[in-house]
């Protein structure tokens, strides 16, 4: 049984393995998918070139969400600090209001 790879989950990871892109026109009727690894085929210069472009083209997407995923993290990070001390202050503001009731308490309490 003869199963061509995808892009996905090609046949085979090795580069030289797998045969250079071809336009759809250029195939005959017999011959193998575009990208199939054929055993007739010998990659070399402007082919091997080509076939390791095709790959990391594939594989910009990935690397895109790994940058913006690094980023999101290091705005986190960096976000961090900044809440931290937005909660000290609103807390501390809490706690001298709650001060103040306890004075004006003890004031009441004392004059009558």
């Amino acid at each position: 049984m003869n199963i061509t790879g995808t892009i996905d989950r090609p046949l085979t990871h090795d580069p030289k393995k797998q045969a250079p892109m071809k336009r759809a026109s250029a195939r005959t009727a017999d011959s193998a998918p575009a990208g199939s690894a054929t055993p007739d085929t010998t990659i070399t210069g402007a082919n091997e070139s080509r076939q390791n472009r095709t790959r990391e083209m594939q594989l910009i997407p990935e690397a895109m969400a790994r940058a913006h995923m690094d980023q999101r993290i290091a705005e986190a990070d960096s976000a961090r600090p900044v809440q931290r001390l937005l909660a000290a202050r609103r807390m501390q503001r809490r706690a001298e209001r709650a001060s103040l009731r306890a004075r004006r308490a003890l004031a009441i309490a004392v004059m009558h």
